[in-house]
């Protein structure tokens, strides 16, 4: 075979590899699913070929950018609120926002034994507990809601300390700059040592947390491949493995 003719059967094979036309598109993705986000991306990368370019932070200042232009394709919000906005103001595809997760809250430290209920909280015998900012993420309502259910909150009001994010209030706790916080079951569970007090879900309001196509990305064909394999079995199965709760599928 001639040097041309084997060039040829190159770009050939080349062509008709199923990584041929890899794409990529730009996700928004709530801090407190940082660590899931990566696993799913790395299997929808071997399933398809195609990558994400993955950013992470609170839903809050996500929204903002988005109204103001940012680039993003998709958004993985920590709420159910935002993406449904986004799709009213003509920033998502109408239609397109579904539930990718349903999130726990835990009281969590770092220090074993610590820890042990909402007598924990009731006791006040610690200077700061850590929240994300209400304002940015949903996390930090849930936060403030169980406090209050538990008829703590004024007690507790001047001992909180808030985080930009899900992730500072987990690293205010991790560091112990304050000896415990309120933070994603997802950022704790692989954790081993210290200690938790999983808040029954009945003491706040269901952290749902919904993803949406948005306007941007209405003809990126990685974007929509993408949410389709949110939806699909083998990222579901890595979502439930970070204890989070699962919608039914749709």
């Amino acid at each position: 075979m001639t040097k041309r003719a084997l060039v040829i059967a190159a770009l050939l094979v080349i062509a008709a590899s199923p990584y041929a036309q890899a794409g990529s598109a730009n996700v928004a993705v709530a801090a407190n699913f940082t660590e899931p986000a990566c696993e799913v991306a790395a299997l929808f990368k071997r399933k398809t070929g195609d990558d994400l370019v993955l950013s992470f932070g609170a839903s809050g200042p996500f929204y903002t950018q988005i109204t103001q232009g940012a680039p993003f394709d998709v958004m993985l919000s920590a709420d159910d609120i935002r993406p449904k906005k986004l799709e009213i103001e003509g920033l998502g595809v109408v239609g397109s926002h579904f539930t990718y997760a349903i999130g726990k809250l835990v009281l969590w430290s770092r220090v074993t034994g610590l820890v042990t209920g909402p007598e924990t909280l009731e006791a006040a015998a610690f200077n700061k507990v850590a929240i994300a900012k209400p304002e940015a993420a949903p996390y930090g309502i849930a936060a403030i809601e169980t406090m209050k259910a538990l008829k703590l909150y004024d007690a507790l009001e001047p001992k909180i300390v808030q985080g930009a994010t899900i992730t500072q209030a987990f690293q205010f706790a991790d560091t112990s700059n304050a000896e415990f916080g309120f933070v994603a079951l997802s950022q704790v569970i692989n954790i081993s040592g210290g200690s938790r007090w999983l808040v029954p879900q009945t003491l706040y309001t269901p952290i749902l947390q919904d993803a949406v196509l948005l306007s941007k990305g209405a003809e990126n064909r990685v974007a929509k491949a993408f949410l389709a394999f949110l939806k699909g079995a083998e990222a579901r199965a890595v979502i439930e493995r970070y204890g989070y709760g699962l919608a039914e599928a749709r």
